[in-house]
């Protein structure tokens, strides 16, 4: 064991700590996470204040094979991200009463800890007549903490050195200056003075959570109550995604669901549209795409089943795309810049046939390297999209393992004339 001056109850408490969360209903089941958790537990206190490579994590803790690639599979980001949601679900919930806090600051694939100070207790009452006696003021170092075990009418108390080595939560997305491809990208969206509006999806269900939702189906559930305030873990992390990006651009975006938009909020601003028109119901009002739209399956195998049609096949291209049966291990997913007509707005649609196709979509146009490769196929097709992005649809294949997009590839690029306006 490596000698960095941390005590053996030091270990001991962020050793407990790390079981106790691993055990609460946060992350009790999901392995991969519980993994990570004790994986950076352990590096934060041989190398504390130290952040972990992507490559390192990806091999050490999730078996990727040694040409891991963080530009084509984003397993780490996406599994970083989703416990360090996690951590901060529990300690405002389960874990409030938890005096030793565990955290992965933004921007850093480490963990740090820190001891809550101790519940202040209320003064005694001063009898009357008698003069208030201040007790001696006490202060404690950040370094240093109290662990209370009683047994019995025993009791007793150890300290230790803890937290003075560990680093603060860095905001890097306002910190770092984004990369040329995502001022490129983005620009359209982030120059002007008013926020884009980005419209997540919010698809109409029946039933309650208790007792089973479905889809609302118009012909069995006719004057049923719909409930349309659920949407998928894709477009939560989605939404995530943006704010980081725009953050960096240092542009507000202005979020809203799918079914409180209107044709002013359309005439109005640049839209981004997070998820299909089969949960995002106002992409069905306004302008659609030209070559890959989303449709229903009319026939036999998977009758019914959505799915992202090739209206203009190209040489090697399928003529229709459908995500994989059951557990979803691939999805496909559509990006597509075009705009509303007459309004000189432009639109933005991030969806995927499933939640994790989606998700994929939006990781696709927030990561530099990703966006390098799409503004260098653009140009091929035209060569001004490096001055400025004209309007295309773009298809990715996503791999999805255990619910997490980890891998997407563009399969087909189609660009359009500047000013084409899409149909309705």
């Amino acid at each position: 064991m490596k000698d960095t001056g941390t005590t053996s109850v030091e270990r001991e408490a962020l050793h407990s700590q790390i079981e106790k969360l691993n055990r609460s209903p946060i992350l009790h089941g999901s392995e991969s996470l519980c993994k990570l958790l004790k994986y950076l537990g352990e590096h934060s206190l041989d190398a504390p204040g130290t952040s972990l490579k992507e490559y390192q994590i990806a091999t050490e803790v999730f078996g990727r094979p040694a040409d891991f690639d963080s530009r084509v599979d984003s397993t780490v980001r996406v599994q970083t991200g989703r416990l360090r949601s996690k951590l901060a679900e529990y300690y405002v919930g389960e874990g409030a009463p938890d005096r030793l806090v565990i955290e992965i600051p933004k921007g850093a694939y480490s963990l740090t800890y820190h001891m809550r100070p101790p519940m202040e207790t209320p003064a005694p009452p001063v009898a009357h007549g008698t003069s208030p006696t201040a007790p001696p003021e006490r202060s404690y170092p950040l370094s240093w903490f109290l662990i209370s075990v009683a047994n019995g009418v025993a009791v007793a108390v150890v300290a230790a050195i803890v937290a003075t080595r560990f680093m603060a939560p860095v905001p890097a997305a306002m910190r770092e200056q984004p990369a040329p491809a995502i001022k490129a990208f983005w620009s359209v969206f982030a120059s002007g003075p008013d926020a884009p509006l980005v419209v997540y999806s919010n698809a109409e269900f029946v039933g309650r959570p208790e007792t089973g939702l479905r889809y609302f189906n118009p012909v069995l559930d006719n004057g049923k109550q719909i409930r349309d305030h659920y949407t998928g873990v894709g477009e939560v992390m989605a939404v995530h995604d943006l704010d980081q990006v725009f953050a960096s651009l240092k542009h507000d975006i202005h979020i809203k669901r799918g079914r409180l938009l209107t044709w002013d909020d359309a005439k109005a601003s640049n839209l981004i549209f997070i998820g299909s028109p089969s949960e995002n119901l106002s992409l069905r009002e306004l302008p659609g795409t030209q070559d890959f739209v989303f449709s229903r399956k009319a026939s036999a195998p998977r009758k019914g089943d959505l799915m992202i049609a090739n209206l203009h096949p190209a040489a090697s291209e399928q003529a229709a795309y459908l995500a994989s049966e059951g557990i979803i291990t691939e999805d496909y997913a559509l990006i597509a810049l075009t705009s509303v007509p007459n309004a000189s707005r432009q639109v933005l649609i991030l969806a995927g046939i499933t939640t994790f196709g989606t998700q994929a979509a939006v990781e696709y146009v927030c990561r530099a390297p990703r966006l390098d490769e799409l503004i260098a196929k653009l140009a091929k097709l035209d060569p001004s999209a490096r001055r400025r992005v004209p309007p295309f649809e773009g298809l990715l294949r996503v791999k999805v393992s255990g619910g997490v997009p980890v891998q997407s590839d563009l399969l087909s690029l189609h660009v359009h004339a500047r000013g084409t306006e899409s149909p309705n």
